[in-house]
């Protein structure tokens, strides 16, 4: 059975690694929640953060492009890196794994999960949950809190 998109990639990260990453929202939390006057800003910062898949995308289009271009006016054997690169991709895109991702990983390039968990927090701590009904407002603080899927 293949891990489902939410699970796929801290599945093939080290568990230190994951831990890291989580400890770091943790103190994002922490501080916006002492110094709200932040939160905006740090919104915007999350707004313009690339996830790991993005990272990983970008990366591979552009080893096919140069594999293709340099196939096409130096070497063709140079199409293998083109190769290369999607059977990669296609292996991350199943399994959720690829060699350059335990690199970016502890580059600190995070999920999109893992981002959308450390904004949805800022914004309760904003007040942007206020208008809600109780129940309502505690089943989306709960839906976001760590380890739950959204």
């Amino acid at each position: 059975m293949f891990p489902s998109s939410l699970q796929r990639v801290p599945l093939h990260t080290d568990e230190h690694v994951n831990r890291r990453i989580a400890w770091e929202i943790d103190r994002s939390i922490e501080h916006h929640a002492a110094h709200p006057e932040d939160i905006p800003g740090r919104l915007r910062e999350l707004a313009a953060e690339w996830d790991v898949e993005r990272v990983l995308e970008a990366n591979a289009s552009a080893l096919v492009l140069v594999g293709l271009a340099l196939g096409a006016s130096v070497d063709r054997r140079w199409a293998a890196l083109s190769a290369g690169v999607a059977a990669f991709l296609f292996q991350h895109a199943v399994q959720g794994w690829c060699p350059p991702l335990p690199v970016l990983r502890r580059l600190g390039f995070r999920t999109m999960h893992e981002i959308d968990r450390e904004r949805t927090a800022l914004r309760i701590l904003r007040g942007d949950l206020a208008a809600l009904d109780p129940a309502r407002r505690e089943a989306a603080v709960k839906a976001f809190s760590r380890g739950a899927p959204p």
